[in-house]
């Protein structure tokens, strides 16, 4: 079966800009949690996201102009952008009609959704600026990727919500695996919000400063925003243009628990896990770490961990959440996840779940990877991302054979 290569990664994100940025700072634990900007926060008893500050767009893109797309097309394109970059691809040479676009995202333009609202408040339907309009449909984002980059082949939004970048990501895979792309573009982007933010914060997911995924005190996550993309090939492809080879994507699982709303289901998760190992060939015994959905909320840290525990009895693997350090980046998540666990593969150490203190009694067992990265041997990772509406992908990466 036709093996799908991953030859560049793309994050642009609130610790850093690039492979080799995002990288550094996963190694270093930085934080990249600040007060708000994007809207005025003044009113929320919780004021702190994981913006991507400073960021130009014009400094990323080269074809197309940001002043016709919203915030989170901007966001995409630009780490797709940067994702050629470090692959070294020049995306004129793929065949026409053999490069697709798959992004991922939960929100969509928020921003400009937030203006066009503002727009109807203020003056009603006439007074809606047309450009803004243009701007709204949110298979723009996919759309922004094909054209900043010139691709033919397919242009694709998938918006299951905070698993959306593994959904495009295993979408990606099934057009390589069956001969239908030689190159695909796959991963997500969100912005940070004032809706997004208020609606955690009515639910009562929003914690104050710090997000702490397992740990025993953990209140809640800290929206995110940024854009994550992930250049994949068939192998073939890849070899032909002497391209390195920084992982493999081994395969992936989906289900849905469509029992509630927002509340995940454990056996599901659990079966999900299952599913994206067989899927794979992999044993549970052969994964060496998960890159976490671990968003700190009580609910959703305890579901994820007992079922790892569950899964990977008696022993399970290091497991660590990036939100800790950029916050919950939305459809963007499972996308830096991916880049998480590339650079975890290729550079031979563990993301570390900062901001943990104290041991949960109920996930004894789990190793969070606490504080610190870890030098280690990474050969098999599990990304894990819930959504939802019980919406649940699980991405399987390996280090190249």
């Amino acid at each position: 079966m036709t093996r799908v290569a991953v030859t560049g990664l793309g994050p642009v994100s609130s610790i850093g800009v690039g492979a080799r940025a995002f990288a550094d700072a996963l190694r270093a634990g930085r934080s990249g949690i600040s007060r708000i900007t994007s809207f005025d926060p003044a009113g929320f008893p919780f004021q702190n996201a994981g913006e991507v500050r400073s960021f130009d767009p014009a400094d990323y893109l080269t074809t197309l102009d940001p002043a016709g797309w919203g915030r989170s097309s901007q966001l995409a394109a630009s780490a797709a952008r940067l994702a050629v970059r470090d692959g070294g691809l020049d995306p004129a040479s793929v065949a026409p009609g053999r490069a697709h676009a798959v992004i991922g995202t939960t929100s969509g333009e928020s921003q400009v959704s937030e203006m066009l609202t503002a727009q109807i408040i203020d003056g009603g339907f006439a007074a809606q600026d047309p450009a803004l309009l243009r701007q709204l449909g949110a298979g723009r984002l996919a759309h922004a990727v094909s054209e900043e980059l010139g691709l033919t082949g397919e242009s694709v939004t998938i918006a299951t919500a905070c698993s959306a970048s593994n959904y495009a990501l295993g979408y990606a895979y099934d057009l390589l695996v069956t001969g239908e792309a030689d190159v695909v573009l796959a991963g997500g982007a969100d912005s940070v919000c004032r809706w997004a933010h208020a609606g955690f914060f009515r639910l009562g997911a929003l914690t104050a400063s710090a997000c702490a995924p397992f740990d025993r005190d953990r209140s809640g996550i800290l929206t995110g925003e940024g854009g994550a993309v992930l250049l994949l090939e068939t192998f073939e492809h890849a070899l032909a243009r002497g391209v390195r080879i920084q992982a493999e994507v081994l395969g992936y699982g989906v289900n849905c628990d469509a029992s509630h709303p927002v509340a995940p289901d454990a056996a599901s998760v659990a079966e999900c896990m299952r599913l994206a190992h067989r899927n794979a060939g992999v044993k549970a015994e052969e994964v060496d770490y998960v890159c976490a959905h671990g968003t700190g909320t009580p609910a959703n840290d305890l579901v994820e961990g007992g079922a790892i525990l569950d899964v990977f009895a008696p022993s399970a693997p290091p497991v660590s959440s990036i939100k800790s350090m950029i916050g919950h980046t939305m459809g963007a998540a499972c996308g830096f996840g991916a880049i998480a666990a590339v650079t975890a593969i290729d550079q031979g150490f563990l993301p570390p779940t900062i901001n943990w203190a104290n041991p949960d009694p109920a996930l004894a067992g789990l190793d969070p990877v606490p504080n610190e990265a870890r030098a280690a041997t990474v050969r098999v990772v599990q990304n894990d991302g819930f959504a939802f509406g019980g919406n649940n992908a699980i991405v399987m990466l390996g280090a190249p054979r």
